[in-house]
């Protein structure tokens, strides 16, 4: 560890290498907010984030260079995307500036003092995080919370709330340079939540036992007299729970889980479920969220809502009123009768439960599938095998290029036209696509009143979206 890597006693300028990043914006505006003059560098500064800083008046220059650290800010805080060799990361190693990481200055700057209540796990954290923070906020309970998504019913991903408990979403992927070890390592849960576990992240991952060694130390890390909430069902959190000091209690669709879903019931755009404590009766809920996977969300917040204190009929009240997260099952219009849902869904579990979920509430038409491969795993030939049975349950599929493809190794290059040509083998409606322009014209073509036009991609996919919309209006 480099001796600058400390946050010193008196601190009145923050500046942040890498500030256009979402959870790194997030945090320069929360530091604004409890009074820090805080200023900020990127090589891509342009809205929304540009416009999100600019109207909370923190600076931001363009471009990495010595020049912006001239005023010598009493701490650094370097982004996870900045490598060592950034020129700016050696500006401060070379004036010994003090620096820290972002998950550092959060739990430092904004956690301290506050009961935190953190979301682990390879899927579901940012939807199981916000509505945490939404059944908190119900209960008049006035959370802050740093969540790795805009949370629709607060317009935001972070808040300084002022109320006793901090919801963090805790993110496997590393720190920084200077730390390799995952993010979630520096928050100490009073409430833990783990979603499960599989391998993903292969660019920093070396398989599956390399992602439960590092959620292991995490579960390790909890205080005797913290509580952690963990999905069961799933073989590959055996050896992740078994340095766990804290109280472990498992959720799931076991009756025997101490917390468990019982019956369920469909009525669009309804789910209404039964939830089980101990096996017996604790509350009935229902919610506007689809899919099974949802639902196992909602039993982890109901779960660490009642390790805060909260009442059921509050769980209740917040549910009904949860108005979800951008870009998870967001519907962003519907044009002559054919809706365009955007998700984030990248991964092959994500994208199977996710093209589930939605399928019964769409009973009169068609799903169709577009998927866009643009993560470092997904890019990567590490799930090839594994994708052509994520999309069963859809009527039609189009499948994109990776946009990114030369970011990866040649040889470990995943490959969207063998998914479209095992899709085909297995009797799908499938087609490849080198652009993005072709796919809007094709679905323009095809869609009819009643379908679902399902976009999952981590990225912008060249605005797709409103360029769906625009050619289904015509």
């Amino acid at each position: 560890m480099l001796e600058q890597n400390r946050i010193p006693q008196q601190v009145n300028h923050i500046h942040l290498i890498a500030v256009c990043g979402t959870a790194m914006g997030a945090l320069a505006a929360m530091l604004k907010e409890l009074g820090y003059r805080v200023t900020g560098s990127d090589q891509n500064v342009y809205p929304p984030m540009s416009t999100f800083l600019a109207e909370r008046s923190i600076a931001v220059y363009n471009g990495f260079s010595e020049k912006n650290l001239s005023e010598a800010p009493d701490l650094v805080v370097v982004g996870n995307t900045v490598s060592f060799d950034n020129p700016e990361a050696a500006a401060v190693r070379e004036k010994k500036l003090p620096f820290c990481s972002m998950p550092q200055a959060i739990n430092h700057f904004i956690a301290a003092g506050k009961k935190p209540i953190v979301v682990t796990g390879t899927h579901g954290k940012t939807t199981t995080s916000a509505l945490i923070a939404w059944i908190l906020e119900t209960a008049g309970l006035s959370p802050s919370f740093v969540i790795g998504g805009i949370v629709n019913d607060f317009s935001a991903n972070c808040r300084l709330g002022t109320g006793p408990y901090i919801v963090l979403e805790g993110d496997e992927y590393d720190t920084a340079y200077f730390d390799k070890g995952p993010k979630f390592l520096h928050y100490p849960a009073r409430i833990g939540v783990l979603t499960g576990v599989e391998f993903d992240h292969a660019d920093i991952y070396r398989d599956l036992a390399h992602v439960q060694s590092a959620f292991g130390r995490f579960v390790a890390s909890l205080a005797p007299e913290a509580q952690l909430l963990a999905a069961s069902g799933q073989d590959n959190l055996a050896p992740v729970l078994e340095g766990g000091r804290c109280r472990i209690l498992r959720y799931g669709w076991g009756i025997e889980d101490d917390w468990s879903a019982g019956r369920v019931s469909i009525a669009p755009p309804w789910t209404g479920f039964e939830v089980l404590r101990q096996g017996r009766p604790h509350a009935v809920f229902r919610t506007r969220m689809m899919g099974e996977h949802n639902l196992t969300n909602i039993l982890a917040a109901a779960a660490a809502a009642d390790a805060a204190g909260i009442a059921p009929a509050d769980v209740a009240a917040a549910l009904q009123t949860f108005s979800g997260i951008r870009r998870r099952q967001e519907i962003r219009g519907v044009k002559n009768g054919v809706a365009v849902m955007d998700d984030f869904a990248h991964h092959p579990t994500a994208v199977k439960e996710t093209i589930r979920a939605v399928r019964p509430f769409f009973p009169a038409g068609r799903v169709i599938a577009v998927f866009e491969p643009r993560t470092n795993s997904s890019m990567r030939s590490v799930f090839q095998e594994i994708y052509p049975a994520c999309f069963d349950e859809a009527d039609l599929v189009c499948i994109r290029k990776p946009p990114l493809l030369s970011k990866i190794p040649e040889g470990e290059r995943f490959s969207s036209e063998k998914l479209a040509a095992d899709l085909k083998h297995r009797g799908k409606d499938a087609y490849f696509f080198e652009e993005t322009g072709p796919i809007v014209d094709f679905i323009a073509s095809r869609a009819r009143d009643g379908d679902l036009v399902l976009v999952m991609s981590n990225g912008g996919f060249d605005n797709i979206h409103e360029r769906l919309l625009e050619a289904l209006e015509k």
